[in-house]
């Protein structure tokens, strides 16, 4: 009996190795090969959401510029969609909410160690600055008699003291998201965390650039055209090391929608950049730089949204980080 039991010992470990054995060495990935991470309740109603809080921002604050130099077109221009945008975002955000007083109870607490409630104060605090800038911008259409020709004349100094009020609160507008994808467990977002602040400011900043080269005249367009140039210049630099820097990880940002997504991204950004420099005497190069670089900015969202979520459902964005930050701390110790 003893004779056999160490002739089945032997057997099972002449086997070990073996090539031709029937039942493979087994390689751990995730449970049955199922996923570890649940993918983001949100819907694309969030990329949107992103896209057009970040236009809101930059053009706050392109308009303070545009007041500050006397630039009266391009201000009511940026103003106007700084109103437009801030609207569709809030709309965007509570859509996907579910339900309105979802909203209504974020307000309810602050939370500073929250993204997500710092994010909802940023966006009321901004929201009213803006939209009261806006809206000051019709002034002149008052009749001159009365409690009217007051307010005519008043909302325009008041317009300038909300307008500047809403530049400085449009910085964190912008890049708040960033923090709030960062602050997730889901791989693609969580792993770029330096590059996403400035992947979605620059993108911001070429989105209100590219509003005002659409929106502005041609005489006035001059800051949003230098704007233009720093924005691609950001959000292309950015992003590029968001695609390479972090191995496996990075790897969702070239397969699938969020690489097709990414590369025209990069393409309308940088032919953006280029027109508005171009096109400084032509309004149909002007225009058609805004335009790609709106486009460009909206992609770049819907990017960086689409790769978080294809990051999720496959295990090894999870597993294979885990287990090399593992054996990196072994190899230190």
């Amino acid at each position: 009996m003893f004779g056999a039991e160490m002739g089945k010992r032997e057997k099972r470990k002449g086997r070990r190795g073996d090539v031709n054995a029937v039942v493979p060495d087994a390689e751990f990935r995730s449970y049955y090969g199922r996923a570890v991470l649940k993918p983001p309740v949100w819907t694309h109603e969030i990329a949107y959401y992103l896209f057009a809080g970040g236009l809101a921002a930059s053009s706050s604050m392109l308009g303070a510029v545009a007041t500050a130099r006397g630039d009266l077109a391009a201000r009511r221009a940026y103003r106007f969609t700084a109103l437009g945008a801030v609207g569709a975002s809030a709309y965007f955000l509570i859509s996907d909410l579910g339900r309105p007083e979802r909203f209504y109870n974020m307000l309810r607490v602050a939370k500073p160690t929250s993204p997500m409630s710092v994010g909802t104060w940023i966006l009321t605090a901004y929201g009213p600055l803006a939209g009261a800038a806006a809206v000051f911008e019709a002034a002149p259409l008052l009749p001159p008699r009365g409690l009217l020709d007051l307010a005519r004349k008043v909302a325009p100094p008041a317009g300038h003291v909300l307008g500047v009020g809403a530049a400085l609160t449009a910085p964190l507008l912008a890049t708040y998201t960033a923090v709030l994808f960062a602050d997730t467990a889901v791989p693609s977002w969580h792993e770029p965390f330096r590059e996403l602040p400035f992947v979605f400011g620059g993108s911001a900043l070429g989105a209100g650039a590219g509003a005002g080269l659409l929106l502005a005249p041609l005489s006035q367009s001059g800051p949003a055209a230098r704007v233009a140039v720093i924005g691609a210049t950001v959000e292309l630099a950015a992003a590029h090391r968001m695609e390479t820097a972090h191995g496996l990880v990075s790897e969702p940002f070239h397969l699938g929608r969020p690489g097709k997504f990414l590369r025209a991204a990069r393409i309308l950004t940088a032919a953006g950049a280029v027109g508005a420099v171009l096109g400084r005497r032509s309004r149909i190069v002007s225009a058609a730089a805004g335009a790609s670089l709106l486009a460009g900015s909206f992609l770049t969202r819907m990017a960086v949204f689409e790769a978080g979520v294809a990051s999720t459902k496959d295990p090894k964005y999870v597993v294979v980080p885990q287990r090399e930050r593992l054996e990196a701390r072994q190899r230190a110790s």
